[in-house]
């Protein structure tokens, strides 16, 4: 496949047909524009608004803000329902962009929002698009295997900008565990001020909140109903029968079921391949939209084919993942170059590449993500007291002391101890090791100084629950290790969800337990069922976040148990069965390297400490190379002063240390744009030298280019990452 394989075709070459059409090389195999199978259209929708308006109604709404264009989506208080017990289809979709949008970036002025991105902002970052408002067309669709437990929900978006003498497609699976409109604020944005039709996906994963208690469900359009109410149009439901739901209820009450913990497909391996279904749907509707005989065209005359669309698959973090994933198993050819921002890269092997650092090889790399959050999490709390890691975030700070997250993190390094895991004879000696071991498995000196806002905004404890569930197909009841979901109240103890919170669900929640409308519930706390921040351990009798739990949810992933050393068996807590299971399951998400030759930007934030950098961009780099060797067009951006959440920028010391990552997720973009259109050359494989903001904590001084320069063609040769052998070297 060569970088410029599409070309720039007129439209009189439109009435030719796919015939004519298919001298402008590549796949243009009709089955290829036609609806894929198992893929289900539910609704065509036109958002025409082009003025702000309420947004309340899709003729008030449009295709990136929902109507609220740049002032409504930068305000800090989100639209308001009709009815906030029984929010509309539409209202939904406003607020689910509105969430979205902002929880993927700084969304405030001194941090760049409006300045240099936004909907205001042009691609070439200049504020040129007033309300930046984009009206057009989505179709919206479910894809299903048959067994009503996939459920992935596709969104095209087809602005009536696009450019039918220029077409593409850009593909944004959503990031982390968020719905369709996921990756509304990166992907969708980049791509519709560009022209191109958007293939938005959830992927598999999407706020599918089912409420035991009542046997509600999320619809595909974010309403709620029961059940059987919703039929086909369920985003998901425990498979649980009435009889054992009533038990389970009784047992367990007020608990939630999340779709991606509890779905029991391991929605995770499908990334790659529900993404090659979302774009395979976008070249469909864009046939539909476009073809002669239009909207009756049966693929006969597929005028838009993966020969003659460029097609771009970008996004950010899970999303990354899942272009990756779709890279690498797209054998039709569908997709033409790949953009992965700070990406959950996990490489099927740590053996056979290296990753050196300042001349200096790492010791730990390429871990499965389960492998390094389970890890994290016995460890992170008591390693953020270590006088090393002092907390620099004081919002974050203030909030841990007021609740007495710090009395408990403490209490964790003596449980530690007495368990023989760390040593120390003082919390601050016991925390130095903690922390040393953080290093030793991985973790880098920029992620010393997050771990505590990490733990604290509790990423370990939802990822450790959450995942070797998804991994071993654990259902509802299975309550794996302990852990269950369920809405809490101030001293942890679970409640029945609001009403109006759960109704707006599809809205507020991002897919996780964060509490938005269920947190990590530790079942078997000492005196009774506690969220993760309150509970008491058995075997210890202190509060310490549940270290029992922690140390079980590690087991699985290691078939080990992490104290005592010994191998599982099918009479330990966790079996071995189980540990089985989610290792299998862990096998199946790994990445095999191989990207077909296609071109790749990695962007990735230096000090992201969600998604470790070492087991992450920087092995797959790696990895790529070793397995595609000079075939491979990757090039890896790897960007100073930027972590894995620009939405936490706004923190209190955060603003001061750390640039938005969206800059170069959007250079990126840009760049690749640019290779797969007029075959200019990717930027080399580089470090970005950003400037942090610096000022006073809270207060820091407005964002501006100099702190964010444009990425070189050619880095100057300290900054330049380059390959020695098999291992990749990364300068300081």
């Amino acid at each position: 496949m060569t970088s410029n394989k599409k070309r720039t075709f007129r439209v009189a070459m439109l009435t030719l047909g796919a015939a004519g059409l298919s001298a402008c090389g590549g796949s243009d195999d009709p089955a290829l524009s036609t609806q894929p199978a198992g893929v289900t259209t539910v609704s065509v929708t036109t958002y025409g608004a082009t003025t702000v308006g309420s947004g309340s109604t899709a003729a008030t709404q449009d295709l990136l803000t929902g109507g609220l264009g740049r002032t409504g989506i930068g305000s800090a208080v989100a639209p308001t329902y009709a009815d906030p017990a029984s929010p509309t289809a539409a209202e939904l979709r406003r607020n689910a962009l509105y969430s979205n949008y902002r929880g993927l970036v700084d969304s405030t002025a001194n941090g760049g929002y409006g300045r240099l991105y936004g909907p205001n902002i042009d691609l070439a970052g200049n504020d040129t698009l007033g309300e930046g408002l984009i009206p057009g067309r989505e179709y919206l669709a479910v894809l299903d295997d048959g067994t009503g437990r996939k459920q992935v929900t596709i969104a095209v978006q087809i602005p009536t900008s696009f450019d039918r003498n220029a077409p593409c497609i850009v593909a944004g699976p959503s990031s982390g565990s968020r719905g369709v409109y996921g990756a509304i604020g990166t992907s969708a944005d980049w791509g519709l001020k560009r022209g191109c039709a958007v293939a938005l996906t959830d992927a598999g994963k999407g706020v599918g909140l089912y409420d035991p208690a009542d046997d509600s469900v999320n619809r595909i359009d974010g309403t709620r109903a029961t059940r059987t109410a919703a039929g086909t149009l369920s985003h998901f439901a425990s498979a649980i029968s009435d009889a054992a739901r009533t038990a389970f209820n009784t047992a367990f009450p007020n608990r939630l079921s999340i779709k991606q913990a509890h779905s029991e497909v391991n929605p995770e391996k499908d990334w790659g391949t529900d993404t090659l279904v979302a774009i395979r749907y976008a070249l469909h509707a864009l046939n539909l939209e476009y073809a002669p005989n239009s909207p009756a065209n049966d693929g006969k005359l597929a005028l838009y084919t993966p020969g003659n669309t460029i097609v771009l698959a970008g996004s950010v973090s899970n999303g990354g993942a899942a272009v990756l994933r779709a890279a690498e198993q797209d054998t039709g050819g569908l997709i033409d170059g790949v953009v992965a921002s700070e990406p959950s890269a996990q490489p099927l092997t740590t053996t056979g590449y290296g990753v050196n650092v300042g001349g200096v090889p790492v010791a730990s790399y390429g871990r499965s993500l389960a492998d390094y959050f389970t890890y994290a999490n016995i460890f992170q709390p008591c390693a953020a007291l270590a006088p090393a890691a002092q907390m620099a975030e004081v919002s974050i700070y203030n909030y841990m002391s007021l609740v007495g997250m710090n009395a408990r993190a403490a209490n964790r390094c003596t449980a530690l101890a007495a368990k023989g895991l760390v040593t120390g004879a003082t919390t601050a000696d016991q925390a130095t090791d903690a922390l040393a071991k953080l290093r030793a498995h991985g973790f880098t000196p920029e992620n010393d100084t997050m771990h505590n806002a990490h733990y604290g905004l509790g990423n370990g404890p939802i990822i450790s629950a959450m995942y070797p569930m998804s991994y071993g197909r654990f259902g509802l009841t299975d309550n794996l290790c302990g852990v269950s979901f369920a809405p809490v109240n101030g001293t942890g103890d679970p409640i029945p969800v609001n009403g109006n919170t759960k109704a707006a669900s599809f809205a507020l929640a991002n897919g996780t337990a964060n509490g938005t409308p269920a947190t990590v519930v530790y079942n078997d706390s000492e005196g009774g069922a506690k969220a993760w921040q309150f509970a008491v351990s058995p075997s210890t009798h202190l509060a310490d976040f549940g270290l029992d739990s922690a140390l079980c949810q590690r087991a699985l992933v290691t078939g080990v148990d992490p104290v005592s050393g010994a191998a599982l068996t099918n009479a330990s807590t966790p079996t071995l069965a189980q540990s089985q299971a989610v290792r299998a399951g862990i096998a199946e998400v790994q990445l095999n390297g191989n990207l077909r030759g296609k071109p790749t930007l990695i962007v990735t934030g230096r000090s992201d400490a969600l998604l470790a950098i070492n087991h992450n961009s920087r092995s797959y780099a790696a990895y790529n190379r070793v397995v595609e060797g000079s075939a491979s067009q990757l090039r890896y951006l790897e960007v100073e002063n930027a972590q894995h959440f620009d939405a936490f920028i706004p923190f209190s010391g955060f603003d001061t240390r750390f640039v938005p990552l969206h800059v170069y997720f959007n250079h990126g973009m840009n760049a690749m744009y640019a290779k797969l259109r007029h075959n200019t050359a990717l930027p080399d494989s580089q470090v970005v030298r950003t400037t942090a903001r610096g000022g006073t904590p809270g207060a820091a001084p407005a964002l501006t280019t100099t702190h964010v320069p444009a990425v070189a063609g050619t880095p100057a040769a300290g900054n330049a990452i380059t390959y020695s052998g098999t291992s990749i070297s990364i300068p300081n």
